[in-house]
């Protein structure tokens, strides 16, 4: 409870503080320009953050994947989680409009599993001039309803090449649907179905690290997104990300990410080149805030997050500055309520596997090579990949060997 109590304190001050944030918003909009060709996608729900740490580190999110986040990101992410999450997500997108998602994701050991729905949803009353509600000549109804948009996803990935000394190259796959609703007493003929793709690629390794941690402290992702045929004449938001993910510190990532739009199937040009850059900070074990700008040309987002841990619950909260954002109604905020579901025991292994490698090194140690030899092969009964034992394993077996050859030699002479 004081926990939460300190959160609500440390949290109160967000809402003065997005207003003179206005104004450094504006700076920022003329450094990132005009973008002539923006505008030209649709099913533009493939391209807005649900929420979450995704969100809150300006979608700079290709080679971070730290949590559910991953699949907008980069769809190789799921063989890396720690955890299998299940997170539902609120976002106050732009007046009236809402969104909300739930993702679900899962690991087994190599091969990660991940399930997503997200839903656009946006109330319209059409009005004539005269101020009163307008009917279409070929409707019975006035023209009222919801505007929605719907995107299925379904996630695999595989790491391969995993060892104790190499975290692996992770490969992954999107395939997604997607539905756009508009009520035929607005607009006949409008509502739509496609399906496209998203493939990724993630590794991590040691770069600059100056603190001991098993952790890999540098991480390099590439996500090809958005992948499919053209909607009605008009194109999806596709485009490649290439990103970066460095942790200086124990407690700190920044990240930075480099996204190239393109086109398939019309012949049209596509958006400028964009960047983003993101931060996360985790000021204690239950608390950490995060930052980011995604710097797009035409409609540059800084967005600003904490995210708090109350045992296995994880509440995240978002505010975005862009040039949607109002005060009056207060919008832009983002809410992800996730639970850590466990690691399928995959710690617990760990754990083991070393215990058993130190209990083999402590029985090398007073010359028991044969119950060195099967205490490290009891670690690599409970994790294959813990490379150590298996060099010990090596190491003794010629060892012992080698003692056997100059016992014979001695029985020779």
């Amino acid at each position: 409870m004081k926990r939460l109590l300190v959160l609500l304190f440390l949290c109160a001050p967000l809402h003065a503080w997005s207003q003179g944030l206005e104004d450094w918003y504006a700076v920022i909009s003329q450094f990132a320009g005009v973008d002539p060709n923006a505008g030209l996608a649709t099913f533009w729900t493939l391209d807005i953050p649900s929420g979450g740490m995704y969100e809150a580190m300006g979608t700079a999110y290709t080679a971070v994947v730290k949590d559910s986040g991953y699949l907008e990101a980069n769809p190789a992410g799921s063989a890396l989680l720690k955890d299998t999450e299940l997170s539902v997500f609120h976002n106050d997108w732009i007046g009236d409009s809402r969104m909300e998602s739930v993702v679900y994701t899962i690991r087994h050991d190599n091969l990660g599993m991940g399930f997503g729905s997200k839903l656009l949803y946006l109330p319209f009353t059409a009005i004539n001039n005269w101020g009163t509600r307008y009917q279409n000549s070929w409707s019975s109804d006035y023209a009222k309803g919801y505007y929605t948009e719907y995107v299925g996803t379904l996630n695999a990935s595989y790491n391969f090449l995993k060892s104790f000394y190499f975290s692996g190259i992770t490969l992954g796959a999107n395939l997604k649907f997607a539905y756009r609703g508009v009520p035929i007493s607005i607009a006949q003929g409008q509502s739509a179905f496609d399906m496209m793709g998203d493939f990724g690629m993630l590794t991590r390794f040691n770069f600059l690290k100056f603190y001991p941690s098993l952790d890999r402290n540098f991480s390099f992702g590439v996500a090809v997104k958005n992948v499919g045929p053209p909607v009605m004449g008009d194109p999806l938001p596709s485009e490649t990300s290439v990103g970066i993910a460095y942790s200086p510190i124990r407690p700190l990532t920044v990240s930075f990410d480099t996204n190239i739009p393109f086109f398939i199937g019309v012949n049209l040009p596509p958006q400028e080149i964009n960047y983003a850059v993101g931060m996360d900070l985790a000021l204690t074990n239950f608390w950490a805030v995060q930052s980011g700008l995604d710097l797009v040309p035409g409609r540059p987002r800084f967005t600003a997050g904490t995210s708090f841990a109350i045992d296995k619950l994880v509440m995240n909260v978002n505010y975005t500055v862009d040039l949607m954002t109002t005060l009056q109604p207060f919008d832009r905020i983002s809410i992800e309520a996730k639970i850590n579901l466990g690691d399928l025991g995959r710690g617990a292994a760990h754990d083991r596997a070393r215990s058993f490698y130190l209990k083999g090194l402590e029985a090398y140690a007073r010359g028991n090579v044969e119950e060195a030899i099967f205490d490290w092969k009891q670690a690599l009964d409970f994790e294959p990949s813990f490379t150590p034992a298996q060099n010990m394993i090596n190491t003794a077996s010629k060892t012992t060997a080698l003692q056997k050859e100059m016992e014979r030699l001695q029985r020779v002479h």
